[in-house]
């Protein structure tokens, strides 16, 4: 294998947006850098079923819907 060519590749911590921790090894940052987490599964509506609304702009959504109707269901 090629010197030089791959990142580093080491431990880190990651904090969740609850506050917990854990260790894990990355290309991130350096040895024993701590990345915080804005956004993870326990908060991100694609993870928790969230009831996010779907903006329809310029009648995009209603168009694609009346399109793929009988496909859809």
């Amino acid at each position: 294998m090629k010197k030089d060519l791959h990142p580093d590749y080491h431990m880190i911590k990651v904090v969740m947006t609850d506050g917990t921790e854990y260790q894990t090894r990355s290309t991130w940052g350096s040895e024993g850098d701590t990345m915080q987490l804005d956004i993870d599964p326990k908060t991100h509506p694609a993870w928790t079923g969230g009831s996010g609304q779907l903006l329809d702009r310029g009648g995009r959504v209603s168009r694609f819907k009346e399109k793929f109707k009988g496909i859809l269901g």
